[in-house]
């Protein structure tokens, strides 16, 4: 089996372009998810250079170095955390990431750091911010709601991170009708 790994995989969406890449390229797989696809088989250079090529149309990336391989775990580990889980991880990422991905945390964040410019942390809030935005635009939840639903220990702390990322309060932000979110995988500044 071989296992290839995908760039700006960051939804359920992107999963199933991938999935209609991998069909159109008569490329049998046993498991997908964010970042990655268990292929039957080892691909040969030419279905590597096709499935390469159908994946660029569509703003995907084949990885073959190993570092980029590991960043593209943490983010996705990240992005599953923050917009695919209801209840927010009893343990700190730093724990996650370490029995997810099998190295020392101290590892990941430096190589996160110096790959990307951006510590994990950051890229962390980044997410939570754009999730707070996200459930804010579609106004079905309060922000005592919203705030226990990302982990916030409080409404301060939501609104004390929300105005230093974006620079305005969650309030102002819903009621000024503000649409400024960015998508997941641009998310490191």
């Amino acid at each position: 089996m071989n296992k290839v790994y995908i760039k700006n995989m960051v939804c359920q969406r992107c999963i199933t372009a991938v999935q209609n890449v991998l069909k159109n390229n008569n490329l049998d797989y046993t498991h997908i998810q964010l970042g990655e696809v268990i292929l039957t088989h080892n691909l040969s250079e030419p279905e590597r250079e096709a499935l390469q090529s159908s994946l660029n149309e569509l703003g995907f990336e084949l990885l073959s170095d190993q570092k980029q391989q590991l960043i593209e775990k943490i983010k996705n580990i990240i992005i599953t955390q923050v917009h695919y889980t209801d209840v927010p991880e009893k343990h700190k990422l730093s724990e996650v990431l370490t029995l997810n991905i099998h190295k020392d945390y101290s590892y990941l964040s430096n190589l996160f750091s110096e790959v990307e410019g951006i510590t994990i942390e950051k890229y962390l809030i980044n997410q939570r911010i754009e999730r707070v935005k996200e459930m804010l635009i579609y106004g079905e939840l309060n922000l005592s709601e919203i705030a226990f639903k990302n982990g916030y220990s409080s409404v301060a702390h939501l609104s004390s991170q929300f105005k230093k990322v974006t620079g305005l309060t969650p309030k102002h932000f819903k009621t000024t009708g503000i649409s400024t979110r960015k998508s997941l995988d641009g998310l490191n500044s």
